[in-house]
């Protein structure tokens, strides 16, 4: 590990948040001495984001736990145009007003997770519509596009691989990376804003802004990217057989989020302690080091921990009662997902289909071929098997050793 200076650089390359710095002795310096106003840009194409921008999320919390203050940015304008970074297809066009319902909704977890207010470490919410909205085009071009290069764009990644594929790329997203870049400039002459962070895959839109600050105003401005998340087995954070684990209560209960960090692979747990909790290095150090079965309480404290975070106490404790009642006690917690089925039943692939286990009737047969499916804990080996409740009872329904659900009339 290097020896910053700063509380700030301490904190993130302790807890393994750091891949790229653009000036690293700048930086430290500077946040030595001052409060820096950082930020990081998200988009709102969603209703919730998914895990995969978590450790985002959590490093302005770190931002703001070292003494500086957290600019949240809302894609309001870029939503709009889509971000070409890792993708072979446009994205989806979305309304005005799915969008600023979509950003009121991911509010939500911010507001669990980050400090807001009107003071000079207090976080604040903000949206790029508000000042790229009323940019004339004519403007825009002479302002900002005398400072890009054709040359220039062609070499970034998020250009190069779509053509390399030989995909196409719109016009429209070929800009993205001029409006992040004035993104930056406008937050530092609008909020004094000195850092932007993301993801190792923004590292080129990222200088792309410093340098616009630079040529247009002459500031100086910092850049810090984390290293691409992925699990120990090398798939891409936030991306599971079942989709995405989202972070918000509406997209994904609290008891699957809950289970997503518990069943994690031994080999990720120190880690993603370190990333996504508030635990000190020395106690995350003794539970990632618990050998065999102990592991197991290192997951439930990542899972109590993180569920807490982002969900609150009550939705993490509500989830291991849930947990604990289904794993030890052989009965169907409350938090489980549930399906309700009429007085006639329902055939059990529909019911696997329905209530999310499978994908189509087709894969949950093979799951019944398998052995995989149980009702009330017994396994089902016939795919014609009709399901029926009686009025007021439930019953229990698993799929491996880690899905289970309540099938109710």
């Amino acid at each position: 590990m290097s020896t910053y200076e700063s509380d700030l650089l301490r904190l993130l390359d302790e807890r393994g948040y750091i891949h790229q710095l653009t000036d690293a002795e700048g930086l430290d310096k500077l946040a030595s001495g001052q409060v820096v106003p950082g930020y990081i840009g998200f988009d709102a194409t969603a209703p919730s984001l998914h895990i995969g921008s978590l450790v985002q999320i959590m490093m302005l919390r770190r931002l703001q736990q070292a003494g500086h203050k957290p600019i949240v940015v809302m894609g309001g304008a870029t939503t709009r145009i889509g971000d070409p970074t890792g993708r072979d297809e446009s994205r989806k066009m979305l309304s005005e007003e799915t969008i600023s319902a979509n950003i009121a909704s991911i509010r939500t977890v911010f507001e669990r997770l980050l400090t807001f207010g009107d003071g000079p470490t207090d976080a604040v919410m903000v949206d790029n519509y508000d000042w790229l909205g009323g940019i004339g085009y004519i403007e825009m071009l002479r302002k900002v596009g005398t400072h890009f290069t054709i040359n220039r764009m062609l070499s970034f990644d998020s250009v190069k691989l779509r053509l390399e594929r030989e995909q196409p790329m719109t016009f429209l997203e070929f800009n993205y990376m001029i409006l992040q870049g004035y993104d930056f400039r406008h937050l530092a002459q609008a909020m004094g804003a000195r850092l932007q962070m993301g993801g190792s895959d923004q590292w080129g839109n990222i200088v792309n802004g410093i340098e616009l600050g630079r040529r247009m105003d002459g500031v100086e401005l910092f850049g810090l990217t984390t290293p691409l998340l992925t699990t120990a087995d090398g798939a891409k954070m936030g991306k599971t057989a079942a989709g995405a684990v989202w972070l918000n209560e509406a997209q994904l209960p609290a008891y699957d989020f809950w289970q997503y960090w518990r069943n994690v692979d031994d080999r990720d747990v120190g880690k993603f302690l370190r990333l996504f909790t508030d635990l000190p290095l020395e106690e995350i150090a003794r539970l990632e080091a618990l050998e065999g079965a102990e592991i197991n309480q290192a997951k439930i404290v990542l899972a109590n921990e993180v569920t807490s975070l982002v969900r609150g106490d009550a939705a993490a404790r509500a989830a291991e009662a849930t947990a604990i009642e289904t794993f030890a006690g052989g009965g169907a917690g409350e938090d489980l997902p549930t399906l309700a089925v009429g007085a006639e039943g329902m055939r059990i692939g529909a019911v696997l289909t329905e209530i999310g286990f499978t994908a189509s009737n087709g894969e949950a047969k093979r799951k019944i071929a398998e052995g995989a499916v149980k009702l009330d804990d017994v396994v089902v080996s016939d795919p014609a098997l009709l399901v029926e409740v009686a009025e007021g009872e439930q019953r229990k329904l698993s799929l491996g050793k880690k899905k289970h659900g309540v099938i109710t009339r």
